[in-house]
């Protein structure tokens, strides 16, 4: 008997939160569905990193505005089928985390997240029973001053992502890289997560197999820490 699958992106941005991002949260659920995925997590870039959310505003009207690409493609996903959970990528000086399993109303009430060093950045998150993915952490780009890594304040590491290794993928394109944070996070026995970083509707075709159906985004967290995972894509699995 063949064994489900069931994909799931973690690892994607929308134009409503992401400056650099060329579709809506609304735009990216209809091609990740078509696409053949279960589920997305909506990883907007947060306040310090490339946001297009406007940093002069109150707290609470930038959180607003940055939830709005989830929020307009968990409006998408009911209609069409398809699981949408909350996080986002935290930028510190270049060095980039994906926080999964917090949501609007624990950022609401934890505006000092915003100017927390790593060490206080985990100690919040796991607080709040979240967890922390260190994204790409040996991509070379000129946004990346230098390669620092903090094993003990992440709870996993982002093993593949697609764009360094998928030919749908211009952009960060080194498969070394890929290599790399995986003999580094099995050197620190750390959980792996994997995603497509995808900005555009444009499928570079990367995720996580699960071989069941996930509930939320901390049945995800789980799944993640109990290394539940069949396979992590790459993005050169239909090429």
């Amino acid at each position: 008997m063949e064994t489900q699958r069931y994909l799931y992106e973690t690892h994607m941005h929308t134009s409503e939160a992401s400056a650099c991002a060329g579709s809506t949260g609304a735009q990216m659920a209809r091609a990740y569905k078509e696409a053949g995925y279960t589920g997305i997590i909506v990883t907007d870039h947060f306040f310090y990193g490339n946001t297009s959310v406007d940093r002069s505003l109150p707290w609470e009207e930038w959180v607003r505005r940055f939830c709005l690409g989830y929020e307009h493609a968990k409006a998408e996903g009911e209609r069409i089928g398809l699981s949408v959970f909350f996080g986002w990528e935290a930028c510190y000086e270049g060095t980039e985390f994906l926080v999964y399993g917090l949501d609007q109303a624990w950022l609401l009430a934890h505006p000092q997240i915003k100017d927390a060093s790593i060490r206080e950045q985990y100690a919040l998150v796991h607080e709040g029973g979240g967890i922390i993915s260190h994204a790409h952490p040996f991509r070379e780009e000129d946004y990346i001053p230098e390669i620092r890594l903090f094993p003990e304040y992440v709870d996993a590491v982002e093993g593949v992502n697609a764009m360094h290794s998928s030919r749908a993928s211009d952009c960060h394109k080194n498969p070394l890289f890929n290599e790399r944070a995986l003999a580094y996070g099995k050197e620190h026995n750390l959980p792996f997560t994997a995603g497509s970083d995808q900005h555009t509707t444009h499928m570079i075709g990367g995720g996580m197999v699960f071989p069941r159906k996930l509930k939320d985004v901390h049945d995800f967290t789980r799944a993640v820490l109990g290394r539940e995972a069949v396979e992590l894509l790459d993005g050169c699995q239909s090429e």
